[in-house]
């Protein structure tokens, strides 16, 4: 039985060992994820993003949790900060969740981001799909918590929640530099911290002043995570939100558009790493090099050079 075959029947380490082979980008992971794709498309995928500190893994906990206990299969997806030693994930939201890792209908999954800015990992599209073929109802994407980078959950999630928290200092400006964009939800956590109604005002005024995502009323909810205290409303809200997506016709249209930018990127990143071989095996490449130290040229008339060389007529 292949690698697919048992991960896609229940086989927790085949799933394990698929998600590996994709995210360290080996040979047979193209043939892996062509096998999954026609079984894709199913799951909601949820992004939870927000300033460090916010308390977004206790709160993925708690939703997990309550989606598990309406017998619903849940992937999560924590994209951790890098170790700068080995290149894995510091493996901190797997541990704040690993109670979880008991739950049958859960699965956890932690990934480097490696350098990928916007608060993700490189590969974290093709792991949503693996999850996505592998039958989860609910697929959770928490972001490495850089703050006001977060924007790349918007072309990976169907639903993005955007977790504030009274006491930072720079709630306003983590929403002016874009993180009010993308958010279909909004929770003020924490909300037992004095300033939270100041928080949840502020988010208010905000909104109103850029106006409804199409017809989609942005929902702001207030939690403690930590005492459960919001959960259930916050988890209606997420299911409501996705029938409104597919009622509405959007998730066809914003899927469709998010598979365009995927596209463009495999292009890119293939045609990318083809020209650099092509470029290191050309033989002129240690001429220009040359020439270059000797100011005899420049390094942006020897790149239209190389592209003019390896380009097709």
């Amino acid at each position: 039985m292949d690698l697919v075959q048992r991960a896609r029947e229940g086989d927790r380490r085949a799933l394990a060992r698929l998600i590996t082979v994709v995210e360290n980008q080996e040979p047979e992971a193209v043939d892996f994820l062509q096998e999954m794709y026609p079984h894709t498309g199913k799951a909601q995928v949820i992004g939870i993003t927000g300033p460090p500190g916010s308390g977004k893994s206790t709160l993925t906990d708690k939703l997990v949790k309550e989606l598990s206990k309406r017998g619903q299969k849940i992937g999560i997806i924590a994209v951790d900060p890098t170790s700068p030693f080995t290149g894995g994930a510091i493996l901190g939201d797997r541990v704040r969740m690993s109670d979880l890792n008991l739950d049958e209908n859960v699965y956890i999954r932690s990934m480097g981001a490696r350098g990928s800015l916007g608060g993700l990992a490189e590969t974290t599209n093709d792991v949503i799909k693996i999850l996505d073929a592998c039958d989860f109802d609910y697929i959770f994407i928490e972001t490495v918590g850089v703050g006001q980078s977060e924007v790349e959950i918007i072309n990976a999630a169907d639903t993005v929640l955007v977790v504030m928290v009274p006491g930072l200092g720079d709630d306003i400006q983590a929403i002016k530099a874009g993180i009010l964009e993308i958010g279909d939800i909004f929770v003020v956590n924490k909300a037992d911290r004095e300033g939270a109604n100041k928080v949840v005002l502020e988010l208010q005024m905000m909104l109103d002043l850029k106006g409804e995502k199409s017809g989609w009323e942005t929902p702001i909810f207030m939690s403690d995570a930590t005492e459960s205290k919001g959960i259930i409303e916050i988890v209606d809200g997420i299911l409501e939100h996705f029938t409104y997506l597919k009622q509405s016709g959007e998730l066809w249209t914003t899927r469709r558009n998010k598979l365009e930018k995927e596209l463009l990127a495999i292009v890119s990143k293939k045609l990318y790493t083809q020209m650099l071989q092509r470029v290191k095996q050309e033989k002129k490449l240690n001429e220009y090099l040359d020439c270059i130290m000797r100011k005899e040229t420049n390094p942006y008339s020897v790149v239209e050079l190389l592209i003019k060389d390896l380009m097709p007529r």
